[in-house]
């Protein structure tokens, strides 16, 4: 076989292996941060006062879902140079080769106007419009402008995490109250902590890719204080959220045994020695990290029980 042959069936086997398949498309979409979206807005729709059809909720659920995809394909889409960089995003579709920038804007473009069209015809104008507003925040206010411009990032950029319960509830009710807005804060709330606690034990991702985290802006020791004021301010919420239309007995419960365990977390970290071994460092730091996801599927799970309790008498404080 001459060379020429076997350049050319080299260059196939490469182009072969680098196509993409369905799973690099449904990677854009950020899977994990999806289920995050889809059960916090799960919640949300269950936890609202309102009877809501089986296909209208799996409807609502599905297109929220789409929306959160699509605000994670056009945030990879923006984010695909620093992604190249860092470690923990150097295999997403994007950085590995295996999808185009311009397939994934257009890839989260035309779900995004599908996820809202639909989800304001299959529940209400309202429900459409703040999805609309929650993925326009997430790529332009988060993404575009907050992400690469200041340290408070995450702290105002965690809106867009926390909007999916409001969502929910408003698909179900197409009003507001003050129940889906005591949500909404136990997720803007956790989310400092949570993303601070990740920052920590993978500065140097930040650091190499020019991401103005707490972490590289302020120090380390910064960023333990303000976990541990953060995860202070957040126990307060979410103890106070057990004595409102969503809490419960159940949910009160769950509060205060997490957030006893998350202050020891934080406060563990706030006191760690800067001699101590990296190893040791990060096994605190990780072990926090964790303990967060825990924590919020936690709360939320006790506000989906107290609210599928109620109509047997048993959930809230009736």
């Amino acid at each position: 076989m001459s060379d020429a042959s076997i350049n050319a069936s080299t260059a196939r086997a490469e182009g072969h292996e680098n196509e993409a398949g369905f799973g690099d498309y449904f990677a854009l979409l950020k899977p994990r941060v999806m289920s995050l979206v889809v059960f916090t807005a799960f919640v949300g729709l269950m936890a609202a006062p309102a009877s809501v059809h089986p296909v209208v909720g799996f409807c609502a659920i599905l297109f929220i879902a789409i929306g959160g995809g699509a605000s994670g394909a056009l945030n990879m889409w923006w984010d695909a140079d620093i992604d190249r960089i860092m470690k923990r995003t150097k295999r997403r579709p994007i950085p590995s080769g295996k999808v185009e920038e311009g397939e994934a804007l257009a890839l989260g473009l035309a779900l995004s106007g599908m996820s809202v069209i639909m989800l304001a015809l299959a529940t209400n104008i309202f429900a459409g419009a703040f999805l609309a507003f929650t993925i326009f925040f997430y790529v332009v206010v988060y993404s575009m402008w907050l992400k690469r411009s200041t340290p408070q990032n995450i702290v105002i950029g965690g809106a867009a995490g926390a909007f999916p319960p409001v969502i929910g509830w408003i698909a179900a009710t197409g009003s507001m109250a003050i129940e889906p807005w005591l949500m909404f804060a136990l997720v803007f709330m956790w989310t400092p902590p949570h993303f601070w606690a990740l920052a920590l034990f993978m500065r140097s991702d930040y650091d190499d890719a020019g991401v103005p985290m707490l972490t590289v802006t302020h120090g380390r020791p910064a960023t333990r204080r303000h976990i541990l004021v953060y995860t202070a301010l957040l126990a307060l919420f979410a103890l106070g959220a057990a004595f409102s239309g969503i809490g419960g007995p159940i949910y009160l419960t769950v509060a205060v045994v997490m957030n006893a365990l998350f202050l020891r977390g934080a406060f563990r970290i706030w006191r760690r020695d800067e001699d101590a071994s990296e190893a040791d460092n990060f096994k605190v730091e990780r072990s926090f990290f964790k303990l967060s996801l825990l924590y919020l599927f936690l709360h939320f799970g006790a506000i989906l029980a107290e609210a599928l309790l109620k109509p047997y008498g048993l959930g809230g404080w009736a």
